[in-house]
């Protein structure tokens, strides 16, 4: 990526959903460490959007540009979509019994570094995070 690259460039993108037409030519851009937020009404294309960024099955660019990172997003599966950091949070995850956040943590980070971190290195990010963003 270079300098002056935005993190997440899309440009004229189109996606269909299983075949329906649901975004007619999106751009946007998102610079490091820039913050964004997507609103609209229900049915709006915001969900499509997320899909279609995260390779989601029976979303289907039709065109347009989505490029991380410098990186192409049509050309990258699912999997190496997230191992380059993009991710989806939301806004009201699943609760697994018996799995706690901090473990949680711990396993993605791991998977996503290719190494075992301990649950006290997860823990020390986290609070220096949620003091960084005031909560």
């Amino acid at each position: 990526m270079t300098a002056h690259a935005p993190l997440l460039a899309i440009d004229g993108l189109h996606v269909s959903a299983d075949g329906t037409p649901i975004l007619r030519g999106v751009d946007l851009e998102v610079g490091e460490g820039a913050l964004h937020v997507l609103m609209g009404p229900n049915g709006s294309g915001k969900s499509t959007l997320a899909a279609a960024l995260m390779g989601r099955p029976g979303y289907t660019v039709t065109e347009g540009t989505m490029r991380f990172k410098g990186d192409d997003l049509n050309a990258l599966p699912a999997d190496e979509r997230s191992v380059r950091g993009l991710f989806l949070g939301f806004q009201y995850p699943e609760e697994i019994p018996g799995v706690t956040v901090l473990s949680f943590l711990r396993r993605a980070i791991g998977a996503r570094k290719d190494f075992d971190i301990s649950v006290l290195e997860v823990r020390l990010d986290l609070m220096e995070w949620m003091e960084r963003l005031g909560i």
